[in-house]
């Protein structure tokens, strides 16, 4: 009976972590739903913005924008003659919508080689130490959510050039307006 229920349980809980979280507008509502005992998103996220110095709502909201948490987002498919699937506009996927080539660089230059894009813990990492390299290089305070997110969209040589159009601008604009009010929900709920 005992191993049955610790079955079911973990069964459960495998089952949420693979799941998107619902009212993904409320960072407080979003750690409750995937704080458990073999998952905890908000220790994840806090770690790691204390080791890349980045704030969690930052954090949060790059991912928001990318991907509305969920785990194996891919962007769309081209289609041959309009109707025939064929490839995907780019790399990008799982929750950050990490390019293969710059999850690749993460990596090599974190050692974390295991690191998953759809896994939560690793992905927010991974977002942490891009806006953190975007600080590096090209100077980006790192509570300054707007141009942290033009430089995760354009990449980093993108961003030094000023090459962001106005559908970018509109994306960073609604990252950074996430940002705030993710760090207003945050701060009333104690996370």
């Amino acid at each position: 009976m005992r191993i049955a229920f610790f079955i079911a349980l973990l069964a459960l809980s495998l089952t949420a972590c693979a799941s998107t979280p619902k009212r993904i507008n409320d960072a407080c509502a979003i750690f409750d739903q995937r704080d458990g005992l073999f998952n905890n998103w908000s220790r994840q996220a806090r770690s790691a913005s204390r080791e890349y110095g980045v704030p969690v709502p930052i954090l949060m909201a790059t991912i928001y924008v990318e991907s509305g948490f969920q785990a194996r987002a891919k962007p769309p498919r081209k289609y041959v003659l309009g109707f025939i699937p064929w490839g995907r506009v780019s790399s990008a996927y799982g929750y950050a919508q990490a390019l293969d080539g710059t999850w690749s660089a993460y990596q090599k230059d974190t050692g974390r080689w295991a690191a998953s894009r759809s896994d939560f813990g690793d992905a927010i990492r991974f977002v942490a130490w891009y806006h953190y390299q975007s600080h590096v290089r090209n100077g980006i305070p790192l509570d300054h959510t707007y141009n942290l997110y033009l430089a995760y969209y354009t990449g980093q040589a993108g961003y030094a050039r000023g090459q962001f159009g106005s559908g970018v601008k509109q994306t960073a604009q609604k990252s950074a307006a996430m940002a705030e009010r993710y760090e207003s929900q945050l701060r009333r709920c104690g996370y």
